[in-house]
């Protein structure tokens, strides 16, 4: 593995505990690496680093960003150098040759334009089946964790709703389940109701949500607006609502907010509650995500 990163230059934009723990892996492989926003102290003294992203995306063979991503204009704020930093995603990809490994959390619209006016190959790590399943896990802890510091009552023996039930629905549905909580699960496909009453929770179509509204607590994973107003207004003023979702969320916060509802956006929870778990993940994927990227990159110029 060592041998095919050795002396790759890779710029790494922004980080949270995650992204210092891979930089220090890329590092023992040998790579090149340009970094924006990390410490510069303890294993990542090896590494060249830069304040302007610009600068340090010249000459790099792939950029990562954080899996933490970017905000809605496509920047990301870094708080582990010594002087905080934002980082404009929108002005370096523009400097990027065509093709060049683009590594995001989840790509906000901006970036996915961008990305495809420059042609680069965007690669959204949490979509990746291997990461995310595994993120899945400190994700349901997290969400799990906010839930109990927003509620007066216990998980168990609480009626929860999990609204989606792909990687992370899935997995807190069985972890809440494992706790006692009565877990109704809301979702489209008869699948995925199918594989919720598996688990012994109650399915019910995300259609009829409507008409359901007695819960203790609701988690939402699924990145569109599935909780507005209309709903929300039915909802018992000690109902809190813990949405996981990338992006703007599914939940009408503004409403809630108005309503007197507790709405909790409840995002990077991997980073923020397990970053050691978090980081593990990352060591363990991404440098053969890397390699693998860079090889077809090789190939196709063979060819």
């Amino acid at each position: 593995m060592a041998g095919q990163l050795a002396g790759t230059p890779v710029s790494m934009l922004g980080c949270d505990e995650r992204e210092v723990e891979l930089a220090a892996a890329l590092l023992a492989l040998g790579a090149d690496l340009h970094l924006v926003g990390f410490p510069e102290a303890g294993p990542l003294t090896k590494a060249l680093h830069f304040r302007q992203a610009k600068q340090a995306v010249l000459g790099a063979r792939a950029v990562i960003a954080p899996m933490s991503s970017t905000d809605a204009a496509g920047r990301v704020v870094s708080h582990m150098a010594e002087e905080d930093l934002v980082i404009d995603l929108t002005e370096v990809i523009p400097l990027l040759p065509g093709g060049t490994p683009l590594l995001i959390g989840v790509a906000r619209p901006v970036i996915r334009g961008l990305a495809a006016q420059y042609n680069l190959r965007l690669v959204e790590m949490a979509e990746i089946d291997e990461i995310a399943v595994l993120n899945s896990i400190p994700t349901a802890e997290g969400a799990i964790q906010v839930a109990m510091e927003n509620t007066a009552v216990t998980i168990h023996n609480s009626r929860c709703l999990v609204l989606g039930f792909g990687r992370c629905g899935s997995t807190l549905a069985r972890s809440l389940y494992a706790l006692g909580a009565h877990v109704t699960v809301a979702a489209r496909s008869a699948k995925d109701l199918a594989g919720a009453f598996a688990l012994g929770c109650e399915p019910l179509p995300l259609a009829s949500l409507q008409r359901h509204w007695d819960f203790d607590i609701i988690f939402n994973t699924i990145p569109a607006m599935v909780l507005p107003r209309s709903y929300l207004r039915q909802l018992s003023r000690d109902t809190v609502i813990i949405d996981i979702a990338s992006g703007p969320g599914g939940t009408d916060f503004t409403a809630a907010q108005q309503l007197g509802l507790k709405a909790i956006h409840a995002l990077s929870l991997p980073g923020r509650v397990a970053p050691k778990t978090a980081a593990a993940i990352l060591v363990k994927t991404v440098p053969r995500l890397l390699e693998n990227l860079l090889g077809e990159e090789d190939h196709g110029s063979e060819r």
